[in-house]
């Protein structure tokens, strides 16, 4: 998964360049070359025969067709291998991207119905994913792992009902000749794939034929793309064939050939299915290049005063903004709430509402397949740049109410902990442990107040509130800060190893650095990240691990004892502390506590 969105957020990069040099040149004094060069004619001919597309079709109905074979290959992992297995956890996303769908269709056509730009219901209904991780990424710690898992799943079943609705609704008269010839293709892909026969050149070929075949059908070659990804073979890696690869490496190293060593890259290659290699060679692929130029081919549109105007009083243009601003929120808060009610799935994680609704706002960004189907919904110039400017505006909003409701729900605070974490008032008030020689603490031992966290590096609200305890300690010198671990393992699949370097540190005399520079790169904790953290500070990690996971797990102890379920749980001169975690109201009781009162 972390493969997967750096190579999606680094594409969105590449995404929003090719989306602005499109705008540019569209409204540049060289406007006209534009759409002269993107209906430049390039084709094949064979003998009397040729086949002859424009360059802005050989985009949208060839290159296009990898990106949704890209998305076939990865819905068909995730069914087969991956996170759609579990029907508790597909079940809630999947109606989100439901309800995602006939909301905003259901508001433009409310706008449009009986009008000449009644086709175009489908426009608002699709999320770019490439977009939507982009912004995750600025929002950053706000956005939590399991929300970013939520919204992948999410947009996977976006994409896919959307190529449903293409290829069922957006398909002109049909040649039956020609989609018979589609079936027999697909019908010999299937028997090859039946047969075991993995050569890829007869795969190309037939694969050719088959968008070939149905281009003429009439039917959008999209569908050959996702159907061919998902014909794909998938697998988890079996022990038997990794055990072979082993083997071959070890027998490559000890007396190195070329024969051995083709041998050795051919069984290493058979230990990962053929699904896994094409997402691994192809997906750099599409999010760098073949929808950066997608984009460049459509994202071009006049935004002068008459088109801006003309744009405002068209309700195509209202009819795809609100659907992707309201229509989304909406359609995918519903489609949330509705199998959380009906016990139908569960949520990843320990999600709260605020980060539902800012991951139902920010998947209002609609932009790839939004302009694919603006292509095939108008064929009046003017009404797809006034769709254009729908999407355009409809999806910077959609991103900036996403960031707002991050803001929002971040300022409020918040707790990460398991789900079958019990009712906090029936838990204990005050700390079993005090404060001890071993404990890692921060100021005077004779402090007014002390303030005991049980924190976890990789929780958002932990990294939130160290900051706050920065300028905390800037505000009350006299403060003592202690830092117990609660690695929230179930939540934060790093927190543990992180938990262990910063007490391999702690052998050093550098706790806190490491504490400091662990918050500081929450989104980067890999073991290998951790290790040059360790690096940086002169020492070699994970020396003495059964040492430390025994102080660890005392932690853990303590931490349960006192009644605390999740992180960030604070503790002000051994009472557990309920308000918020923002420097004013912490402020307020360190000040009432330095003073003799109470916390209130």
């Amino acid at each position: 998964m972390r493969a997967f969105f750096r190579t999606e957020v680094g594409g969105t990069s590449v995404l929003l360049a090719a989306t602005m040099l499109g705008l540019l040149w569209a409204n540049s004094p060289w406007a006209g070359t534009y759409e002269t060069f993107w209906h430049t004619a390039l084709g094949i001919s064979f003998g009397g025969e040729s086949f002859t597309l424009d360059l802005r079709h050989w985009v949208n109905d060839g290159l296009m067709t990898v990106f949704f074979f890209v998305i076939g290959l990865e819905f068909s992992r995730e069914v087969t291998v991956g996170r759609l297995r579990d029907r508790r956890l597909i079940a809630v996303p999947a109606v989100a991207a439901f309800g995602g769908m006939l909301v905003p269709a259901g508001i433009y056509l409310a706008l449009n119905a009986g009008g000449p730009g009644a086709g175009g219901w489908g426009v608002p209904i699709a999320t770019d994913t490439a977009f939507v991780l982009g912004v995750l990424a600025v929002v950053g710690a706000r956005c939590p792992e399991p929300l970013r898992a939520f919204l992948l799943t999410l947009a996977i079943v976006d994409d896919v009902l959307a190529i449903l609705v293409i290829a069922i609704f957006y398909t002109d008269a049909l040649s039956v000749t020609a989609l018979l010839w589609a079936l027999v293709l697909l019908a010999s892909i299937l028997t090859l794939r039946r047969l075991r026969f993995w050569r890829p050149p007869a795969y190309v070929a037939l694969g050719f034929a088959l968008w070939v075949a149905t281009l003429k059908s009439g039917v959008h070659p999209t569908l050959v793309g996702i159907a061919l990804g998902a014909l794909v073979l998938v697998y988890a890696p079996q022990e038997h064939k990794v055990m072979l690869a082993g083997e071959a490496v070890q027998e490559f190293a000890s007396a190195p050939d070329a024969r051995l060593a083709v041998q050795a890259a051919r069984t290493v290659r058979r230990a990962v299915s053929v699904n896994e290699r094409l997402q691994l060679l192809l997906h750099p692929w599409s999010s760098y290049v073949i929808v950066p130029i997608f984009a460049l081919a459509n994202a071009g549109v006049r935004l002068d005063a008459e088109a801006l105007r003309h744009a405002a009083a068209s309700p195509v243009t209202w009819g795809i903004a609100l659907g992707l601003v309201l229509g989304k929120l909406a359609g995918i808060t519903l489609g949330t709430w509705l199998p959380l009610r009906l016990d139908w799935g569960v949520l990843p994680g320990n999600l709260v509402w605020g980060q539902l609704l800012g991951g139902a706002a920010v998947s209002g960004i609609g932009f790839t397949v939004a302009l694919f189907i603006v292509d095939l919904a108008f064929a009046d110039p003017v009404v797809r740049g006034d769709a254009k400017i729908g999407i355009i505006a409809g999806s910077l909003v959609a991103a900036l109410l996403g960031w707002l409701i991050f803001r929002l729900a971040w300022d409020q605070g918040g707790v990460c902990a398991p789900p079958e974490a019990g009712p906090e008032e029936d838990l204990p008030e005050t700390l079993a442990v005090p404060v001890h020689e071993g404990d890692h603490v921060r100021g005077p031992a004779d402090a007014a107040v002390t303030l005991v966290e049980y924190g976890d590096f990789e929780c958002p609200y932990c990294g939130r509130l160290h900051r706050v305890l920065e300028r905390l300690r800037e505000r009350h010198p006299g403060l003592r800060v202690v830092f117990r671990h609660l690695p929230m393992r179930e939540l934060h699949p790093h927190a543990a190893a992180a938990a262990l370097v910063a007490e391999d540190a702690a052998d050093h005399g550098r706790f806190w650095e490491m504490h400091d520079t662990l918050f500081a790169h929450q989104r980067h904790l890999t073991d290998l990240e951790l290790a040059e953290y360790a690096h940086g500070l002169g020492f070699e990690p994970w020396q003495r691990i059964r040492e430390h996971q025994d102080r660890i797990a005392a932690d853990q102890d303590s931490a349960r004892r006192s009644g605390a379920r999740g992180t960030p749980t604070i503790f002000l001169n051994g009472t557990r502390y309920h308000g918020r975690h923002d420097l004013e109201s912490l402020s307020r009781a360190i000040a009432a506590l330095s003073a003799g009162h109470r916390t209130p």
